[in-house]
């Protein structure tokens, strides 16, 4: 198996599973019964990125590649894509392989994000299989890094509970 490098300020709560070559960067976090399985390529999770409860993430057939400030909210399931910067996976959302989430997006709760599908920077999508609604407003922008420091707070919190 190799090595996992889990930054020493990153928060890995109760029931998290952390499996193979995984890589979390500082003031990251993974919250209560998440899953990342990196058995067969790597992932790899940036600075002040935040996997919520009950999430899954699976590298299979290419590596997982999550940004700084990414909120990956509750039961989303996140399998062999690309997460660049100062994104929000909404709850429950899937994101499928090969599929690749440029940099300030918002991902809608529920919404699927079909394979090898690009998703252009500051969009907010949603839908089955996804569509582009309109583009973020600066204020939504600025509202995806204040949440994603949040989350680093909570998990500091939730760590000494």
């Amino acid at each position: 198996m190799r090595q996992q490098k889990i930054h020493k300020t990153a928060v890995i709560l109760d029931g998290a599973k952390i499996i193979g070559d995984v890589n979390i960067s500082e003031n990251s976090s993974v919250f209560y019964n998440a899953v990342l399985r990196a058995d067969r390529m790597k992932i790899i999770m940036g600075k002040f990125s935040n996997v919520q409860d009950n999430c899954i993430i699976h590298a299979e057939h290419n590596d997982v590649l999550i940004g700084d400030y990414v909120s990956i909210g509750h039961g989303a399931i996140i399998h062999g894509c690309k997460i660049s910067d100062k994104c929000i996976i909404g709850m429950g959302a899937i994101i499928m392989e090969g599929a690749e989430i440029k940099e300030d997006c918002i991902i809608g709760a529920g919404a699927i994000v079909t394979e090898n599908k690009v998703i252009p920077e500051n969009s907010l999508v949603y839908g089955i299989p996804t569509k582009v609604i309109r583009k973020l407003t600066d204020d939504e922008i600025e509202y995806i890094k204040q949440n994603a420091l949040t989350y680093v707070e909570l998990a500091k919190k939730n760590k000494i509970l």
